[in-house]
């Protein structure tokens, strides 16, 4: 079983591609935790914090359809490069700004948007990568391992901010971010890929390029369905990880070190979601587990937000993070395994439109918090999610389970 759930790591380049992810996404989760609490300390206001995540989302709705059409004519791996190294120049940018002192609240929302711009661009090339590192057999196990050690991440992350926060002060979880960045950096560029080059999309105009994409989808009914059941836990269940600085702020009164808890206790539970997936494939295929999964998230999500003390609601956060990677990880396998790989880009792009809306969700969640407080919020949110998986699951194609082909 150990064997079957690392099968991915059997190859060099994807080996590569995971130690970089790991590496990078924990100071990311850092720098997360770490500028959500500054904006929350300074403010007070869950309406600030609905600003920024707001911020965030923006240039990802507007530039990810760009980013995917650039996934499909550009070396991945270089674009990857350039996406990082820009996202390390922020990283270093705001270390410095809260070095400085406390920065004013409009310097962050526009590093916030910053931010957002190169994740449009870096998550269509980052996703497109995998199916290039692992031959067809082993790519539901690399997507689902991928995955886990992105949510491996979410424990390791948040913890170690915590930490830090407590003891060194929240430039130093800036800073630690953007020294993550030269690990993801150096693993790229060790890869040894095919020098692909530019694809043959090179001739076409960007604009015909992103409407070749969305056309294809459009066309492709299985595609549609699971992209709509995908908006579902991406708008009302991403969220819920943002809101956890207000449940440690506002409810437990618990401070960073509290929030650290939190956010690794839900990080614990999404890398045991993504761990169930790589031991077992099959369900990461099967499109009715997506669904189950994403009626159980819901289901979860309601229970903690309505808990009445820490010690309920730990166990149901960290179900709830399992559900929520397991659907995710769900619809990517899908996606990945569906999409043939001139056109990887750019329907995964439409796809990771979601991340946008997942701020979006945010913003709404975060400001619903401020009218009606973060628990109601949550537990809204919770029992959306229940309902509309429901739904899905009882009347919908994609209740039936299908093995895509490759």
């Amino acid at each position: 079983m150990g064997a079957k759930m690392f099968a991915a790591l059997r190859h060099r380049n994807y080996r590569l591609f995971w130690i970089g992810t790991v590496v990078s996404n924990s100071g990311d989760w850092m720098d997360q935790i770490a500028l959500n609490w500054l904006v929350v300390s300074l403010t007070g206001s869950p309406f600030h914090l609905a600003l920024l995540n707001l911020c965030r989302a923006l240039p990802i709705l507007a530039f990810t359809l760009v980013g995917g059409a650039v996934a499909d004519r550009a070396e991945r791996r270089r674009m990857l490069m350039a996406t990082q190294g820009c996202a390390m120049l922020l990283a270093v940018l705001l270390a410095c700004l809260a070095f400085a002192g406390s920065p004013p609240v409009w310097t962050v929302m526009l590093l916030a948007a910053a931010r957002g711009t190169v994740v449009a661009f870096n998550l269509p090339a980052r996703h497109s990568l995998v199916p290039e590192l692992v031959p067809a057999g082993d790519l539901p196990n690399a997507v689902a391992l991928n995955s886990m050690t992105v949510n491996m991440t979410k424990v390791a992350g948040p913890a170690l901010a915590g930490i830090v926060i407590a003891i060194l002060g929240l430039p130093a979880c800036f800073a630690l971010n953007a020294l993550s960045f030269t690990v993801v950096l150096a693993t790229l560029a060790r890869m040894q890929l095919p020098g692909t080059g530019l694809r043959a999309v090179r001739q076409e105009s960007m604009a015909r390029s992103i409407r070749e994409g969305l056309a294809f989808t459009a066309g492709d009914k299985r595609l549609l369905l699971l992209l709509a059941a995908a908006l579902v836990p991406t708008f009302f269940g991403q969220p819920y990880m943002a809101l956890l600085t207000l449940f440690a702020h506002d409810v437990y009164r618990i401070g960073p070190d509290g929030l650290g808890l939190l956010s690794a206790c839900a990080g614990a539970g999404s890398a045991a979601g993504g761990a169930l997936l790589a031991a077992r494939p099959v369900w990461a295929s099967s499109q009715r587990a997506m669904l189950a999964f994403m009626v159980l998230l819901g289901l979860f999500l309601l229970l903690f937000a309505v808990a009445q003390d820490l010690a309920a609601a730990v166990p149901l956060l960290f179900c709830a993070g399992a559900m929520l990677v397991a659907c995710n990880a769900s619809v990517m396998t899908l996606l990945q395994i569906s999409v043939p790989g001139h056109m990887r880009g750019r329907v995964l792009s439409v796809m990771l439109l979601n991340r946008g809306l997942s701020q979006v969700g945010v913003a709404a969640l975060a400001a619903l918090a401020g009218l009606a407080g973060v628990q109601a919020a949550v537990a809204c949110a919770g029992l959306a999610i229940a309902m509309l998986g429901g739904a899905f699951l009882a009347a919908s194609p994609l209740g039936r389970r299908q093995q895509a082909a490759g």
